[in-house]
């Protein structure tokens, strides 16, 4: 039965609307608890998502489900080999009436983007989302155009066949802040797939009960960075990452500063959507996979071994000690 999103309470602090919008979430997008906190968490962080897996796992749905809760708007970008920089960026158009250029935006102006399999365009099509994630404005020509306040981007990728693909470069890589990998959904759940696919077939889609506002969502932003972190914390982290750089034989280029920034965030969400307001170690320890898995440049020979990269980062969390 269809719902009608419902006025929002007084009452309602940002902790409790988010906790609600991951609940609603998980019932749109069945089995994949994982994807849709890590979605949440890079809206918490301001930050963008990088998830693989294999095609028909609702990767596009769960982003499609977010956008309808949260105010804003939402623009999906199919990557392909003939895409051209300015299908992302948006391009200048002659208009002969005023004899004048005018600019027309592009897909990165919204919200909400998702750039579906992004390793199928080429490298130059890519790097048109750099500027983008990193310093949040576009430049077209002579001129500079900022994004809106609220921005994220979620690109997807085939893990599967990877023939005419173009893989993306480590600078560009680095500016997500984490890459997620999504995964088959266990028998139980595909049940509920079923039902729900039936439910929606028979016209039963369902709203959210209620929407997210830009506000609530830097108010968040703000208690986020208010969260304590002890000294020790914030050493581990450094410390994880450090490990990477000096003590990884397998590695050739350790992860950046950037990686130790996203561990800061994404541990402090974590803490925060479990209602504490204190990071402690198993916070980094929840996250450091996601953020780790793509910063990490392994050595040749650790490539012709396919060295598996999750164990890599659990090596990294077994050497590391938590003090």
């Amino acid at each position: 039965m269809t719902t009608q999103i419902k006025p929002k309470s007084v009452i309602d602090s940002p902790l409790t609307r988010i906790n609600h919008l991951l609940d609603w979430l998980n019932t749109r997008i069945v089995g994949q608890e994982d994807l849709t906190k890590r979605l949440v968490m890079a809206l918490l962080c301001n930050g963008h998502l990088l998830v693989e897996g294999a095609p028909g796992l609702a990767k596009t749905r769960a982003i499609k489900e977010l956008a309808k809760a949260i105010e804003g708007d939402f623009h999906r970008v199919q990557f392909t080999p003939d895409l051209l920089p300015s299908d992302v960026t948006g391009t200048e158009i002659y208009r002969p009436e005023t004899g004048s250029f005018e600019f027309q935006k592009g897909p990165i102006f919204h919200n909400l983007l998702l750039a579906d399999e992004v390793n199928r365009a080429p490298a130059k099509v890519q790097s048109a989302l750099l500027e983008g994630m990193a310093e949040h404005q576009v430049t077209v020509g002579r001129q500079t155009y900022s994004l809106p306040d609220l921005f994220l981007v979620m690109a997807t990728q085939n893990p599967i066949e990877q023939e005419g693909t173009y893989p993306l470069p480590e600078a560009q890589l680095d500016r997500f802040l984490m890459h997620v990998e999504v995964h088959y959904p266990p028998a139980h759940q595909e049940h509920k797939i079923l039902k729900l696919a039936r439910q929606e077939v028979m016209g039963h889609d369902e709203f959210p009960p209620f929407q997210l506002t830009q506000a609530e969502i830097f108010d968040a932003r703000i208690e986020l960075a208010e969260l304590h972190m002890a000294e020790p914390v914030q050493k581990y982290i450094i410390d994880l990452v450090m490990y990477t750089r000096t003590e990884m034989s397998e590695v050739e280029f350790g992860a950046s500063p950037r990686a130790s920034i996203a561990l800061d965030l994404t541990s402090r969400a974590e803490a925060w959507l479990n209602g504490r307001d204190f990071v402690t170690p198993d916070d980094v320890q929840k996250t450091i996979h996601d953020v780790l898995r793509h910063r990490l440049i392994l050595t040749m020979e650790a490539e012709a071994r396919s060295t598996e990269m999750n164990q890599l980062i659990d090596q990294v969390l077994n050497s590391v000690v938590v003090i």
